[in-house]
């Protein structure tokens, strides 16, 4: 398996600092701040590009745990809402939650929710870091095709 790096650089106080984030591939660089990380300002944080790792990781995974059953997958689309608390004194990951829409031509739902189980269970992002939730799978009926959808 691969090993990949991610960096920061943090200049300042913990208020009135700044800094940056960047992927060792060069594919993000982007600035984060107090504000950005824990009120609305601009700039990105640590829990969004966890999210986005996750989201990643996720849509991923079902896609090949859907292929190997035999339902590969026309499209997957995950969104994950990273929540952080105050813990202890201190900020913390409390849960993500992952909205999941798939377009998969010709599966039934119990196929659909054994294998998104599945999935759940073994993301590599997450396992045994912090608590994801899902919502229970709905059955989506769009322009997209047939498919299910974790709404």
């Amino acid at each position: 398996m691969a090993t990949r790096t991610g960096s920061a650089v943090w200049e300042g106080t913990l208020k009135e600092g700044r800094g940056t984030m960047k992927l060792g591939s060069g594919a993000f660089d982007g600035p984060y701040s107090f504000s950005s990380r824990f009120e609305e300002a601009k700039g990105t944080n640590p829990e969004e590009l966890i999210g986005a790792a996750e989201a990643g990781c996720f849509s991923m995974a079902l896609s090949a745990n859907l292929e190997k059953a035999g339902h590969p997958a026309k499209r997957i689309s995950t969104t994950a809402t990273v929540k952080l608390e105050m813990v202890g004194g201190g900020p913390k990951i409390t849960s993500i939650d992952l909205k999941t829409e798939v377009d998969v031509p010709g599966i039934d739902e119990a196929k659909f929710r054994e294998q998104a189980e599945l999935t759940k269970k073994k993301i590599a992002v997450a396992t045994g870091l912090w608590p994801v939730t899902w919502p229970p799978v709905a059955k989506q009926n769009g322009p997209q095709g047939r498919g299910y959808s974790t709404k």
